[in-house]
């Protein structure tokens, strides 16, 4: 089976083949055998995935949506939008790629109106549309409002004020994903707004599962189109091992996944507080959770197992964390590992490790998937995402690269095109999908806290 390097077909032979080497000597340098590789055919059309279809299935990653090489966005009407918080997710920040309000102005735009930004910070919410309005985006935020909750932004709308075609919400999960007050954003969104499109940030809450299940349902009841900010599904990494999976028929066995923590550059003390972030796995790991559900799909949550390392173990002792965690109690610090093991309702199994251990800046995350004949690993997702595959009749591996991907801008055209009913729009994390995804999390945590207190009472014993 040949290298496959995933390059635009129109290149020529020469640029080709020195990328090709490029390619190869790297694979080299990491103890990765290749061979003679084979320029890609597009390959076939498979469902989208999204939130009436089983997360089996997947796109055609022929057809990329990539921010540098979309069309200029095409005139149109105003497309007034609400965003609720005005933090780092919605407006970025120097710690990651993250930046809902960049891609929504690539997507739209002059189309782009940013009708309120509700936070009850009221000073960074100016700050952040001031500097949005001495740019080239000017004209989405000019008139943009600042609202301390959604309950004035309502007051306005009453007034007279300009209707959302859709609402982007990056608060805080404790805010939304429940039925009791003060955190039933999405209960009240379908109230005063139920035929507006709804993107919300992952994870979708930090309320029990049972409330979380209830505003799932009442969602998929209303119809509307909702989309959860999963972006990984949206990568072309993970699109091409779903159409391997969907062209060669191809049943799981097993997945596994690795997300190593670089920890010395979480400074954020509600990270380490278990009370608040509710625990690394649950805030964090929650994307490898979400993808191995993705190609193993639902877990029979009953079966799973989990152990940890706890600050309290001499294993678990680290030299080099950025924040005060004696102002911590004990019972409330994060695990520094976490290792867990389930059946899929397929009959599969999956895996997880969650490791609060590499110090630096660079995270090291990997997802492994097996089928008969098959082993794929999606490498370094977050920042050069490279796919290695093994196929029936060679025991080499074939490389799949797709330089500049941008799944925070895909995820989010998808919505748009979406709320607008475009033909092939693929939303690929609903918020049902999503919640099962938080339930697997849950899981893995009360496992861990289970294992670690029997621990804890033999010693005593």
């Amino acid at each position: 089976m040949a290298l496959c390097a995933t390059l635009p077909l129109a290149r020529s032979a020469r640029s080709f083949t020195t990328r090709v080497a490029q390619i190869q000597f790297q694979l080299f340098q990491r103890g990765i055998k290749t061979t003679t590789p084979a320029q890609v055919a597009p390959s076939l059309v498979a469902r989208d995935g999204g939130n009436q279809e089983p997360p089996q299935c997947g796109i055609n990653v022929d057809t990329p949506v990539r921010m540098d090489t979309a069309s200029p966005p095409p005139p149109g009407d105003d497309f007034p939008v609400a965003m609720i918080g005005a933090g780092n997710i919605m407006f970025g920040s120097k710690a990651g790629p993250w930046n809902h309000s960049f891609r929504i102005e690539h997507k739209l735009g002059p189309r782009l109106k940013v009708a309120a930004l509700i936070d009850p910070d009221e000073a960074r919410a100016k700050a952040v549309l001031a500097t949005k309005c001495a740019s080239f985006v000017n004209s989405a935020y000019k008139d943009t409002q600042v609202f301390p909750n959604l309950g004035e932004y309502v007051k306005s709308i009453e007034a007279g004020g300009p209707d959302p075609r859709a609402i982007i919400v990056g608060t805080p999960p404790e805010f939304r994903g429940g039925v009791t007050g003060g955190r039933n954003l999405e209960l009240e969104l379908l109230k005063y707004f139920p035929s507006v499109g709804y993107f919300i940030e992952k994870p979708v809450s930090t309320a029990p599962i049972g409330e979380v299940k209830e505003v799932a349902a009442q969602l998929a009841q209303n119809n509307n189109v909702v989309s959860v900010g999963y972006m990984l599904r949206y990568l072309r990494c993970v699109q091409k091992m779903k159409q391997i999976i969907h062209d060669n028929k191809l049943t799981i066995m097993a997945t596994n996944a690795r997300y190593s923590a670089a920890y010395q550059s979480i400074d954020k003390p509600a990270w380490w507080d278990k009370s608040k972030d509710m625990g690394p796995v649950i805030e964090q790991g929650t994307h490898f959770c979400d993808l191995s559900r993705y190609f193993g799909g639902d877990v029979d949550i009953p079966t799973v197992v989990a152990y940890s390392v706890e600050n309290d173990e001499a294993a678990g002792k680290l030299s080099a964390i950025p924040v005060n965690e004696d102002a911590i109690p004990p019972d409330q610090r994060i695990p520094r590992i976490t290792s867990a093991v389930w059946k899929y309702v397929n009959g599969a199994v999956g895996s997880f490790t969650h490791t609060v251990a590499l110090q630096g800046t660079l995270y090291d995350c990997e997802l492994e998937i097996w089928a008969d004949g098959y082993h794929m690993r999606l490498i370094d997702p977050y920042n050069a995402p490279q796919l290695l595959v093994r196929r029936p009749g060679d025991d080499h591996s074939e490389l799949h690269q797709f330089n500049d991907d941008d799944p925070f801008f895909s995820e989010m055209s998808s919505f748009i095109d979406a709320v607008e009913g475009k033909p092939g729009a693929h939303i690929l994390s609903s918020f049902e999908d999503a919640t099962k995804t938080y339930e697997l999390t849950w899981a893995i945590r009360l496992a861990s806290e289970k294992s670690a207190e029997a621990r804890r009472a033999a010693g005593k014993a």
